[in-house]
């Protein structure tokens, strides 16, 4: 078998130091690079893009490591659709409009409630009542349309059974109060200072008496269809003289949530939703619906019909993980990379160590044998032949020291070697050159065996 060469087992170490230092390189750059998300915003100038650019601000400025990328959409059907399609991490998702199979909630933004009032005088007491009279849909979406006919559906109210009167917020103050209208409906936050303009100028028209009517089969709707929440108004929650509604009801309604693919780590998820609350009064100077954010409902979290996002959960039951918890398994990739990577290094090292040790024991053991033969020579032709051998030894090991495979003892050693050699190879040629002058022939007409010493 061949064995490598010193140069291929060079260029070896230095791919493996340049592997090494990639891996450091690149592990460096994955553990502190910022994570950038792309959230879908629907439509401009809403108040969902104000909270998302308010907070993506405050990211930045708060120096958090990680940021946002707001991508506008038309509506929020197209959100939803950018979240199913993995154009973004992050959307504003209302439910009932479109529901991504792999949105999970960090966040519901805002929810809405869908109210029905009508004048005291309009002898209307029940939506079932609202059966042949007008109804005015004040400033309603078509997502909100959708939403009041499925629940008069659950009433038995068919789309023939009422007439629909569109109205803007400026237009409905007067067309209740010329009869245009027999009761309004509208989606809004029950709290928001927009729904308490709207129920008061509406008080106002119609006598200031006026009915908040319940939507009493709320929590059936709310089970047969989960995008719709049951929502509960509280006493007093539109103001007015006398207070509206007089007393708590409960009506459905829809949720405006911040959904995060499924894909999504659950490591950013939790930092992105523990800055989102933690930063709430921050943001609320930028849009005072931030106050209306709430955490989804964590106790059937794995039940829930609309899921929450792991790492929300983690956040809302303060079971935040680690950073080992996170990145134990590539620290631990990266010690064992790191341990192979050494184990080359080793290998290559006990390699060169061991052809080191070959190559001068074989100056040495060449030089042992030469002193042997110098010792027993019998002609001068013999020694010249010896002498030429050991200048071939000198220079193997006048190289070996060049490509720094001897030390300082070995060194030594070979110095040791050669000088003996050398004066092996003297000694002998003066003996030989002494008895062609005198020939001394010994018993038996043998030369004496003149060799002394013995093989290093």
């Amino acid at each position: 078998m061949k064995r490598p060469r010193r140069e291929d087992l060079y260029k070896l170490g230095a791919l493996a130091l340049v592997a090494a230092i990639v891996l450091a390189a690149v592990g460096f750059w994955f553990f502190t690079r910022p994570t950038q998300l792309r959230v879908a915003v629907a439509p401009r100038d809403s108040v969902e893009e104000k909270l998302i650019s308010a907070f993506s601000s405050a990211l930045k400025e708060s120096d958090i490591n990680i940021g946002l990328r707001t991508q506008f959409y038309g509506d929020l059907k197209e959100t939803a659709t950018a979240l199913q399609t993995g154009k973004t991490q992050l959307a504003i998702v209302r439910p009932d409009v479109e529901l991504p199979s792999n949105g999970l909630t960090l966040a519901i933004l805002r929810e809405e409630a869908l109210v029905f009032a009508a004048p005291a005088a309009s002898k209307i007491a029940d939506i079932a009542d609202l059966s042949g009279r007008k109804l005015g849909l004040v400033d309603a979406r078509e997502a909100d349309r959708a939403l009041i006919e499925r629940v008069l559906a659950r009433y038995e109210l068919a789309e023939d059974d009422i007439e629909y009167v569109e109205l803007t917020a400026q237009e409905m103050p007067a067309a209740v109060s010329s009869g245009k209208v027999d009761a309004i409906a509208f989606v809004a936050a029950a709290v928001s200072s927009e729904a308490g303009t709207l129920m008061r100028a509406f008080s106002k028209a119609a006598g200031n008496d006026i009915a908040v009517l319940p939507v009493e089969e709320a929590e059936a709707l709310s089970l047969r269809y989960p995008a719709f929440t049951k929502v509960t108004i509280p006493a007093g929650a539109f103001g007015g003289r006398p207070k509206q509604p007089a007393e708590e009801l409960t009506t459905i309604g829809v949720s405006y949530r911040l959904m995060a693919a499924s894909t999504l780590d659950r490591g950013p998820a939790s930092v992105l939703t523990e800055n989102l609350f933690r930063m709430r009064s921050r943001l609320s100077q930028a849009t005072a619906t931030v106050n209306l954010m709430k955490a989804p409902e964590i106790d059937s979290a794995t039940s829930a019909a609309l899921p929450n996002h792991p790492g929300a959960v983690d956040y809302f039951n303060r079971e935040q993980l680690t950073f080992m918890d996170r990145y134990g398994d590539w620290l631990w990739i990266g010690l064992f990379a790191g341990g192979g990577i050494t184990s080359v290094f080793a290998s290559i090292r006990q390699f060169f160590s061991r052809k080191k040790r070959i190559a001068v024991d074989g100056v040495l053991d060449g030089l042992g044998q030469l002193l042997t033969r110098a010792r027993k020579a019998t002609s001068q032709d013999e020694l010249e032949k010896l002498s030429l051998e050991v200048d071939t030894l000198v220079r193997q090991s006048i190289r070996f020291t060049r490509r720094g495979l001897t030390n300082d003892r070995t060194l030594s050693v070979l110095i040791l070697a050669i000088d003996s050699t050398r004066a092996a190879v003297a000694d002998r040629r003066r003996l030989l050159e002494a008895r062609s002058r005198h020939t001394m022939p010994g018993p038996g007409g043998d030369l004496p065996d003149i060799s002394g010493g013995a093989a290093i």
